[in-house]
């Protein structure tokens, strides 16, 4: 497989652009796609037995069941993160975590996605509702990613996991009709 089709399979809609200053409508947009992301998702996987959640979304990913429960690790992550960059009084600096050993783990194995499913509603309405109270200077607190030595104001994050959850969506369809075992 040629390296451009990979990049592709790895990112069908493009890498994220960091943006370093969001528009009140463009934020607004971000939120509500986090506030619908449970929808999209679960209409994504309808589709979906067991032996195609087996299956992976490229050669060497993961499989979609694990991509499913990486979503439920990766945005709860994201929402915890949040809530400390708002709540503490400088940036702090937040525990990162290796998302292939999570994967690998046997609940982030499992084919069984209902309790990723769940958790994944959950987590979008809180974090929509906190998303949605916060004033125009909240979203310019941020937290700090040690291991990236970057740091992440509650504006772009809100971008950024915007685009997670879309980037993963693309997965789950394009592994629909073109699945790697």
């Amino acid at each position: 497989m040629e390296k451009q089709e990979l990049e592709h399979l790895r990112y069908p809609i493009g890498r994220f652009e960091w943006v370093t200053d969001v528009s009140p409508t463009a934020l607004e947009n971000h939120i509500n796609a986090i506030r619908e992301f449970p929808i999209i998702l679960e209409k994504s996987l309808a589709p979906y037995t067991e032996t195609l959640l087996k299956k992976r979304y490229r050669p060497g990913g993961w499989t979609i069941a694990q991509l499913v429960h990486h979503l439920a690790d990766s945005h709860t992550h994201s929402y915890v993160r949040f809530k400390h960059a708002i709540l503490e009084a400088q940036t702090p600096e937040i525990k990162d975590y290796n998302e292939d050993d999570w994967a690998n783990t046997p609940d982030g194995a499992a084919i069984h996605i209902a309790p990723s499913l769940l958790m994944i509603q959950g987590i979008h309405e809180r974090w929509a509702t906190f998303l949605s109270q916060l004033q125009a200077n909240d979203f310019k607190k941020a937290y700090h990613h040690p291991q990236r030595k970057k740091s992440y104001p509650i504006d772009t994050a809100t971008a950024l996991y915007a685009w997670h959850g879309e980037h993963h969506i693309a997965h789950i369809q394009n592994a629909l009709h073109n699945p790697f075992d």
